[in-house]
């Protein structure tokens, strides 16, 4: 174990000095990355959420009763905040997604409120609703029911004293009295919207885009090794098959390591980006990252044979996984079937553990599962590679 180790290190050093004299090879793994993190974030500079209006829509299956005027003035007290729709077409709006959901005033709802019967509202949510969405129509509904429990027991008291002038007078109140309508809207601004940093969600994008890639394409370098002999050389030499596989995979983990202290470093300098609440996880899940890449590389060289063949296999590999993976858009703005698609790679996992942490405020215990993923992938690579890993080249 202590040869292997040591046959390991020395390998591993090897490669690695080769690697930092070859300009094309460091201007691709440290300077290409930053062209790609600039271009996006020029593209996407200012950028950032809309302030939208908040909008609720109303509607009511009554065909007459006291719901009917309650929409009505609602609609018009609300300042083009709260909308009124026919209950058909405000179903039909949600169902397609072009409204988050409705409040609805079922049919016999004056019948009940009248006669002192519990008279409750509809809340109805589109698929596509977000859960503060539903959050925010359900609130709604409340100040809604609670004006009118209120009102109703002032009409069932007036009733009751055979007073129907007053009753009406209530319900006149009730709807647009002193006291305002049934329910209003109150707009306050606590704060102005600012845009993004699109660069906190391209460099870490891109980082691991090209981490990947770059271990990948030193599964070139293994296959002219291979071509040329120098694997049979060194075996012949005393070196271990095992010494072979684990000085690759410990090179690609140290030019892995450089680049992402690279890519932090440069991005806290001159992109401004935001580690978010826990910057322990987000570089333990780099390194994760980085170890994963690493064993990547190796499995890749153990399964071609040619330099031109290996070369091909690196960029198609790296350029497949990293859209799948959400180096080129996010995760979660993909459908459903992308994000579970993404959830079969190492990137998807990085790439949505990176998210959580940098756009989402997650904590360091949140990404516990991306952490593992990506401990899984780099275990099952290096075992693969340990067992398919070849010297001598095809025939």
């Amino acid at each position: 174990m202590t040869t292997i180790a040591r046959q390991s290190l020395l390998l591993a050093w090897k490669d690695t000095r080769i690697f930092f004299k070859d300009r094309a090879a460091l201007a691709f793994a440290f300077l290409l990355p930053f062209v790609f993190v600039v271009g996006f974030s020029l593209a996407l500079q200012g950028a950032g959420p809309e302030d939208e209006p908040l909008q609720f829509v109303v509607a009511t299956q009554e065909t007459e009763g006291l719901s009917l005027q309650a929409v009505e003035t609602m609609a018009a007290a609300g300042e083009g905040r709260i909308v009124a729709m026919e209950y058909a077409d405000a179903q039909a709006a949600a169902d397609a997604g072009d409204i988050d959901g409705f409040v609805a005033f079922p049919s016999g709802f004056t019948g009940r409120l009248l006669s002192g019967e519990r008279a409750a509202l509809a809340v109805v949510v589109g698929r596509e609703a977000a859960p503060e969405d539903e959050a925010a129509l359900r609130g709604f509904a409340q100040q809604i029911a609670a004006r009118f429990a209120e009102a109703g027991a002032t009409l069932n008291a007036v009733i009751a004293l055979e007073r129907p002038e007053a009753a009406a007078a209530a319900l006149e109140e009730l709807l647009s009295g002193a006291d305002g309508p049934v329910v209003g809207i109150r707009v306050e601004q606590v704060g102005d919207i600012e845009p993004f940093n699109a660069s906190n969600f391209a460099l870490p994008g891109y980082l691991t885009m090209f981490v990947f890639f770059t271990a990948a394409m030193g599964a070139e370098a293994l296959a002219r090794e291979r071509q040329t002999h120098t694997l049979e050389r060194l075996m012949a030499n005393g070196v271990r098959r095992e010494s072979l596989i684990f000085g690759k995979f410990l090179a690609g983990g140290i030019i892995g390591v450089a680049q992402i202290a690279v890519m932090w470093t440069v991005g806290g300098l001159a992109f401004n980006i935001n580690l978010g609440a826990s910057p322990a996880a987000v570089v333990l899940l780099s390194l994760l990252m980085v170890v994963a890449s690493a064993a990547f590389g190796v499995l890749l060289a153990s399964f071609v044979r040619s330099v031109r063949t290996a070369a091909a296999a690196g960029v198609l590999a790296s350029l497949v996984l990293a859209p799948i993976g959400g180096s080129w858009w996010p995760l979660f703005i993909t459908p459903p079937f992308m994000q579970s698609l993404a959830r079969l790679t190492p990137h998807g996992w990085a790439n949505g553990g990176l998210n959580k942490l940098m756009l989402f405020g997650a904590e360091f215990a949140d990404v516990g599962p991306e952490m593992a993923a990506l401990a899984a992938f780099a275990a099952v690579f290096l075992a693969v590679a340990l067992w398919r890993f070849r010297i001598a080249p095809s025939g």
